[in-house]
């Protein structure tokens, strides 16, 4: 087994190779260290970039540990990928609202919160894998039930939905 000493450099490796994020759990589990000597491995490696002015530092998002190089330099990236952002229309974003914050949720209650087909935005959201189906209602039709994705939870920044903002009492009909 590896010493301590090489933990945070093991830990670094192994965020640094994934695309996706890692959880603790996991990240126990390859190190073969308890959760709590790898979850402070992780705050030491956050503070040393955060110190020494990195490109990049380690974000938990989706419930995991994720390395990311800083916001100001994506267009940079971008040009190196050639990558564009993802684009979500106006009309996208609000049917993405109303998924994260009701999920589960079919198409027919969408609609009724939107006031308006939902058709061309779910398919725009299903394709850009922000969102997902998730089960059936249990009711006559057995309707899709739609929710967010990882990749909702990555693209916003979160490392879970309890971290959306709180809706005022002026929305509570949303």
């Amino acid at each position: 087994m590896e010493t301590p000493r090489n933990l945070k450099k093991i830990i670094e490796a192994l965020l640094f190779a994934s695309s996706k994020p890692l959880s603790l759990k996991k990240l126990s589990k390859i190190t073969g260290f308890p959760i709590q000597k790898v979850k402070e491995e992780i705050e030491k490696l956050k503070e040393e970039y955060y110190r020494e002015d990195r490109a990049f530092g380690i974000f938990e998002v989706a419930g995991g540990y994720v390395m990311y190089s800083r916001e100001e330099y994506a267009d940079y990236i971008r040009k190196l990928r050639g990558d564009s952002a993802i684009r979500i229309s106006k009309a996208m974003l609000e049917t993405l609202a109303i998924i994260a914050y009701k999920q589960p949720i079919t198409k027919a209650e969408m609609e009724i919160l939107r006031g308006t087909s939902v058709d061309w935005t779910l398919k725009g959201l299903l394709e850009r894998g922000l969102v997902k189906v998730v089960g059936r209602k249990k009711v006559r039709g057995a309707p899709l039930l739609y929710g967010t994705t990882d990749k909702f939870l990555k693209l916003f920044g979160l490392k879970s939905l309890d971290e959306l903002p709180r809706m005022d009492s002026s929305s509570e009909n949303f």
